[in-house]
C-alpha cells in the first residue's frame, strides 16, 4: 500500500468495475506451400488481398519441379480465400531443402536467376530463388535539366585543382616554364590549364599556343615546349574561363554519372579537344561526368556515340574555345529499369527510376537495388538486386550495361520501324524439386528465421491452417497432413483443413479418412473446378481448402463462429470434379467427410460441417471452433490475474469477468438456453480448489457452456388427421 510520510492531500486511482474479456479473431488463415517467388525464412508475411499476395509471392503461373509443370495451388488457394470473403492471410513459402537455406534464401533446391557481364562489373539477380525470377530488365534512358554553367575570372582568383581555359596575348618570355628555344617569346595562349600553386600547368588537351616573336604569322609552339605559366607574370588581358556541370536538383553528382553533351546547333570538330587526333564532326556525345562536373568521358560505342572509335576524356572548359559550341548543353542522362515478368513484352511488375551509371552514390545501381535493403518492405517489394564490382567506374558500368543487353533487341533489323531496346534477361532461375513433409514441418531458427509450419508459431492470431499444394503429390501428401495435424495440436487454438486428392473415389476418400482422428481437422471432397485465371487453359481443378478457408472467414464475420460453415455458396466455382449424390454422401458424412455439392437453382455449396473426430462431443466444426474461441478469449483476457493475491476478492473478480463475457455470448444467440442459467455456469470458489491448489498457487475456475449444434437433419413428421380431431 502507498506510504504517507508527510501531511497533505493524496489522490489515488482505484477501480470499481470488473475486467472485461474481448473475443479473439477466428477468421485469420495461415497458408503454407511453394510459390513462384518470395521470402523463405522469418515471420510469415500477412497479405490482405490477392494483389498483395502477387506483389510478395508472385503470380499464379505454373511451378516447374524438375522440368515438370505443376499447377500453382498455393496462389490459386490465396485467390479463392479472398474471393470467398477472407480478409487476412499469413503466407509461408516452402521449397525442397528450405531448412538448409541461408538468410537470403540461397542454399535450397530452387535457384536464383541472375546475369553477370564478362568483366564482373555488374551482377543482376532476382532477390529470391524461383522460376519467376527470370525477369527481363528494360533500360529506358531519360534526359534532365541543363547542367552546363560557366564563369570568367582573373588568374589571381583561380582555385587549385580546377581546370580552366586560359586566354592571353603577348605573354612575356619570363612567364615561360619549361624548355623553350630562344626567340620564341612572346606567345598568344589559348590553352587548357589547371592551377597548381602559383603555376597554371598546361594539360594534355589544349586549343593552341603560338609564338609571336617574329613578324608575320604566329608560329605554333611544339607540344611539350611550354608546360605552364606563372600566374604572377601573366599580362593584364589574361582571362580564365571555367565551364562545368553544376550539381543537379536530384542531388550531388557521383563520379561516373551518365550525361549527354549536345554541342550546339552546328556540328563541332572534336580535334579541337585533343592534340593531333581528328575525331570528325559530331553534335551529340554520350558519356559520364566526374564528381566535380569538370570532365566528360565519352564512350566509344556505336549505339551511344556513332563515329567515335576510341574513348575520349575532355575537360568541359575546352568548350569555351571551340567555335560553334556556344550553345552547348550538358544534361544528366539518368535511366529507369522496368522489371518485366513473363518475357520481354511481359507485364511491368516494378520500376526503378532516376538511376545513374555512377558506381556509388544515391542513384547508383548498388544503392537503388541493394542486396540487403534496410527496410523489410523494400526487401519484399523490390524484385531485383545488383552488385557492382570493386574498382568500377562510370565508364565500365555503362559498358557492362550495354554488354548485357540483348543483341537482336538492341540492333533491330534494317527496314523495320522498331526502335532499339535495352533489354537484359536474367537466366537460370528454377523452382527446384517437390517440397517434402520435412520442408512443410520447417524448423525454428532464431538466428536465420524459422521456416514452414514452424514459422506460423510466431503468429498467435492464426485460427485456420491449410496446405493445398501438398494434395497434388500423392507420395508426400499424408506426411504433410500429419505435420499440419501436429502443428494444430501444438498451437491448441487452430483448425487444419484437409484436402482429399484429385480424382479419389468414394472408397479411397473413406480409406484416407481412417488415418486421422482429430477434432482440429476437417476434411473436404471433391476438388473445385474454376476458370483458369492465367488464361493458359479453359478450366482447372483445385483443392477445396482455399475456398473453405474463405467460407469459414465469411461465416465468422457475417454470422459468428458458432454458425456451422456449411450450406454456404462456394464463390468462384464452376462446379466440382465429381458430382456427389445423396447416396454417396450417406457413405461419407458419417465418417466426417464434408462434401461439396451442386444443387439445381441453389448453386455450388458446402454440404457438410463435421470434424475428423470420433468423439461425438466434438463432432461438429462449429462447436470445436466456438470452444477454441471461448478458450482463447478467456486465456488472453485474464492474464491480469497472474500473481494477484489468491483469495475471495480475486475469485469473485474472475468469476464475474467470465460470467459477463458468457452473458454477452448468450444474449447474442450463440449459446443454447432460454435463460443464462441454462446457457452457462461459472464456479470459482472453495468448491473448485483444494487447500493443496491454494498452497501451490493455483486458481481453478470451472466453466460450463451449452453450445448450439447445427440442425444437420431437419425432420418434419406429417400424418393424416380427421376434420373433427
Amino acid at each position: 500500500m502507498p506510504e504517507y510520510l508527510a501531511p497533505g492531500v493524496y489522490i489515488e486511482e482505484t477501480s470499481f468495475r470488473n475486467k472485461s474479456i474481448e473475443g479473439v479473431g477466428t477468421s485469420v488463415a495461415g497458408l503454407v506451400g511453394p510459390t513462384r517467388t518470395g521470402p523463405l525464412r522469418g515471420v510469415p508475411e500477412v497479405v490482405t488481398s490477392y494483389a498483395d499476395y502477387e506483389r510478395v509471392f508472385g503470380d499464379a503461373e505454373d511451378l516447374v519441379f524438375d522440368t515438370t509443370p505443376v499447377l500453382n495451388h498455393t496462389a490459386h488457394a490465396a485467390r479463392a480465400f479472398f474471393d470467398n470473403g477472407g480478409k487476412q492471410l499469413y503466407v509461408m513459402r516452402v521449397i525442397a531443402g528450405v531448412n538448409g537455406t541461408a538468410a537470403n534464401g540461397s542454399g535450397g533446391s530452387a535457384a536464383r536467376a541472375s546475369r553477370v557481364d564478362g568483366g564482373n562489373v555488374l551482377t543482376f539477380s532476382a532477390r529470391f530463388p524461383g522460376n519467376q525470377g527470370g525477369y527481363w530488365l528494360e533500360l529506358n534512358w531519360r534526359g534532365g535539366e541543363n547542367l552546363l554553367r560557366s564563369e570568367t575570372l582573373a588568374p589571381g582568383a583561380a582555385r587549385n585543382d580546377t581546370t580552366y581555359l586560359l586566354q592571353a596575348s603577348g605573354v612575356a618570355a619570363a612567364a615561360g616554364v619549361g624548355p623553350l628555344a630562344a626567340g620564341q617569346y612572346p606567345v598568344n595562349a589559348s590553352a587548357i590549364v589547371r592551377l597548381a600553386g602559383a603555376v597554371l600547368e598546361v594539360q594534355a588537351e589544349r586549343a593552341s599556343i603560338a609564338s609571336t616573336a617574329g613578324v608575320g604569322d604566329p608560329v605554333a609552339v611544339a607540344s611539350g615546349q611550354i608546360t605552364g605559366f606563372t600566374v604572377a607574370a601573366l599580362p593584364a588581358n589574361a582571362r580564365l574561363t571555367r565551364v562545368f556541370a553544376r550539381q543537379p536538383a536530384s542531388g550531388p553528382l557521383s563520379d561516373g554519372t551518365t550525361a549527354e553533351l549536345s554541342l550546339g546547333s552546328d556540328a563541332v570538330d572534336l580535334s579541337a579537344f585533343t592534340r593531333g587526333a581528328h575525331w570528325g564532326t559530331l553534335r551529340t556525345l554520350r558519356g559520364t561526368l566526374d564528381a566535380t562536373g569538370e570532365t566528360f568521358s565519352v564512350s566509344a560505342d556505336n549505339h551511344l556515340n556513332p563515329g567515335v572509335a576510341a574513348p575520349l576524356t575532355l575537360p568541359l572548359s575546352a568548350l569555351a574555345a571551340v567555335a560553334g559550341a556556344a550553345g552547348a548543353v550538358v544534361v544528366q542522362r539518368s535511366f529507369a529499369i522496368d522489371v518485366r515478368s513473363g518475357g520481354r513484352n511481359g507485364e511491368v511488375v516494378y520500376t526503378y527510376g532516376n538511376l545513374s551509371t555512377a558506381p556509388t552514390g544515391a542513384n547508383s545501381l548498388a544503392t537503388a537495388l541493394p542486396a540487403t535493403p534496410e527496410r523489410r518492405q523494400d526487401a519484399l517489394s523490390s524484385p531485383v538486386q545488383c552488385t557492382v564490382g570493386a574498382g568500377a567506374t562510370g565508364a565500365t558500368v555503362l559498358a557492362a550495361l550495354l554488354s548485357l543487353c540483348d543483341g537482336p533487341a538492341l540492333n533491330p533489323p534494317a527496314g523495320t520501324l522498331d526502335e532499339p531496346r535495352y533489354l537484359i534477361a536474367l537466366q537460370n532461375g528454377s523452382d527446384g524439386m517437390v517440397p517434402q513433409p520435412i520442408d512443410y514441418t520447417g524448423e525454428t531458427n532464431e538466428l536465420l528465421g524459422s521456416t514452414g509450419l514452424a514459422a506460423l508459431e510466431d503468429v498467435e492470431d492464426i485460427a485456420i491452417v491449410m496446405v493445398p499444394a501438398a494434395a497434388a503429390h500423392a507420395a508426400s501428401h499424408a506426411g504433410v497432413l500429419l505435420a499440419m495435424q501436429a502443428h494444430c495440436r501444438r498451437m491448441r487454438y487452430r483448425v487444419g483443413l484437409v484436402d482429399a486428392r484429385e480424382g479419389m473415389s468414394v472408397a479411397q476418400v473413406r480409406e484416407m479418412r481412417n488415418d486421422f482422428d482429430d477434432s482440429r481437422l476437417a476434411m473436404y471432397h471433391p476438388w473445385v473446378v474454376v476458370s483458369d485465371p492465367t488464361g493458359g487453359r479453359r478450366e482447372i481443378t483445385l483443392p477445396p481448402s482455399g475456398f473453405i478457408a474463405g467460407v469459414y472467414a465469411r461465416t465468422d464475420v457475417d454470422r459468428g463462429v458458432h454458425k456451422a460453415p456449411a450450406n454456404e455458396v462456394v464463390l468462384g466455382a464452376l462446379g466440382f470434379e465429381q458430382e456427389i449424390n445423396a447416396f454417396q454422401q450417406e457413405l461419407l458424412n458419417p465418417n466426417g467427410i464434408n462434401c461439396l455439392r451442386s444443387f439445381a437453382g441453389r448453386g455450388h455449396r458446402v454440404w457438410g460441417g463435421r470434424t475428423l473426430s470420433s468423439d461425438p462431443e466434438w463432432k461438429y466444426v462449429n462447436v470445436r471452433r466456438f470452444f477454441l474461441y471461448l478458450e482463447r478469449s478467456i486465456e488472453k483476457s485474464t492474464q491480469w490475474a497472474v500473481f494477484e493475491p489468491n483469495g475471495q476478492g480475486l475469485w469473485a473478480n474472475v468469476r464475474s469477468t467470465v460470467e459477463d463475457f458468457l452473458f454477452n455470448e448468450w444474449r447474442g444467440g450463440r449459446l443454447l438456453g432460454s435463460t443464462p442459467k441454462e446457457a452457462y455456469f461459472v464456479r470459482c470458489d472453495r468448491s473448485t480448489m483444494t487447500q493443496n491448489d491454494l498452497d501451490n498457487g493455483r486458481l481453478v475456475c470451472l466453466v460450463g457452456v451449452a453450445p448450439l449444434r447445427p440442425a444437420e437433419f431437419v425432420i418434419f413428421r406429417i400424418g393424416q388427421k380427421t376434420a373433427d380431431a
